[in-house]
């Protein structure tokens, strides 16, 4: 299995990266800007990504349209965000995220997400 993971908090990511790894649910890719994480979509396919909202340069909304949209492809999509805000969480829905998960989380709980999703 393939993920890639979108945060521009370094600490955030190596958090997942190392969780996700240790759960041993793949191989895991990482981009720190919207604009990396297209880059990366543009070139390697993947079965699940996990993005945050707040990101530089394209916000993770940006990066669920494109996938959606510009990619047509139906990757998983697990979004993070520290912004409870219920228009973000149902914007995301709308425009095709599977999953939601407030910051601060637990990485417990990330993996228990990520493998219900990859197990679908």
């Amino acid at each position: 299995m393939k993920i890639l993971v979108c945060d521009d908090d370094e600490t955030m990511m190596g958090m997942i990266r190392f969780k996700l790894s240790r759960e041993n649910l793949g191989e895991v890719t990482t981009a720190s800007n919207g604009k990396e994480a297209k880059a990366i979509l543009q070139v390697e396919t993947f079965d699940l990504v996990i993005t945050d909202i707040h990101m530089p340069f394209h916000s993770g909304l940006e990066i669920i349209n494109f996938i959606r949209n510009d990619l047509k492809k139906e990757t998983p999509i697990i979004v993070l965000s520290a912004e409870g805000l219920e228009n973000t969480v149902l914007q995301a829905f709308e425009i095709g995220a599977n999953d939601f998960i407030s910051k601060p989380f637990s990485p417990a709980e990330l993996a228990v997400r990520v493998k219900r999703i990859l197990k679908k």
